[in-house]
């Protein structure tokens, strides 16, 4: 279990996560303003659609302007890149920089880290090898240095097919390896046997990974299912949407808490 501010992730059901994907601070804020506190335990900021993204300092204050609004919510600040279906790519350093600069301002909680940027592609070349190694080398840094001021959400996102149970397990220790406070994968099923892969998987990594939480869901209409029954199978964050969803399967907010609910497991 992890606590940040007043949230204990991996405790109790599942935290619902909504994503604010504007582009302007003025949508971003007015977004911010029209979450339901009730309904919701944590904000992902999803900076890649934000049209300033490359002013580190109006980032900062757009951030700082946003965590005025949600006070005790904790944001999760993300640039997810093309790769991994976001909208927009961004060079390493400049990656890096972003990251850092948003967890020195003390304006976020977590921070959301793709771990396999540029290696998968490296690994395929077996010429490449030290080049993938110093990669890794290089993100492990950034963790560590990102963990001393935030939560680090440690991601992998496959939008064309569901890896093997040996693949996902591999991709979540390697996560926790390089300090990930919470390993978080998504995939996307293309057949049932695909979401049944996940859930189990999921469930088998929370037991041989005690100590921290960690995140999964499949995408599409087949992986909704992973989006509401996390309680069941280990997965410690769902993201629901109000309004503009950041990926496919997404449900709306109000919807996903009374299906979590209905699905809860209580004790005798």
């Amino acid at each position: 279990m992890i606590q940040v501010k007043n949230v204990k992730i991996g405790a109790g059901l599942p935290k619902i996560c909504v994503p604010i994907v504007e582009t302007t601070q003025e949508q971003i804020l007015n977004q911010a303003q029209e979450i339901d506190r009730g309904l919701v335990d944590l904000v992902e900021w999803r900076a890649d659609f934000y049209e300033d993204i490359n002013n580190l300092e109006r980032t900062a204050l757009t951030a700082s302007l946003l965590q005025s609004i949600l006070g005790k919510i904790p944001i999760l600040f993300t640039f997810r890149t093309a790769k991994e279906g976001g909208e927009r790519e961004i060079s390493f350093d400049a990656y890096r920089e972003l990251l850092l600069h948003m967890a020195k301002s003390g304006c976020v909680d977590l921070i959301d880290v793709e771990v396999f940027r540029g290696y998968d592609k490296m690994q395929r070349k077996r010429r490449e090898w030290k080049t993938a190694d110093s990669c890794n080398r290089e993100v492990q840094q950034m963790v560590k240095e990102l963990s001393k001021s935030v939560v680090v959400v440690g991601s992998y996102h496959n939008f064309n097919e569901t890896p093997s149970r040996e693949e996902i397990l591999k991709r979540i220790f390697f996560m926790e390896k390089i300090g990930a406070a919470i390993p978080k994968i998504a995939v996307m099923p293309k057949e049932q046997e695909d979401v049944i892969c996940l859930m189990e998987t999921t469930l088998l990594a929370g037991r041989l990974m005690a100590d921290r939480p960690v995140i999964t869901m499949a995408m599409g209409a087949l992986g909704k299912v992973t989006r509401m029954a996390g309680e069941s199978f280990g997965s410690a964050v769902t993201f629901g949407c109000m309004g503009k969803a950041s990926a496919p399967g997404q449900i709306e907010v109000e919807q996903l808490r009374q299906a979590m609910q209905a699905l809860h497991i209580e004790e005798d």
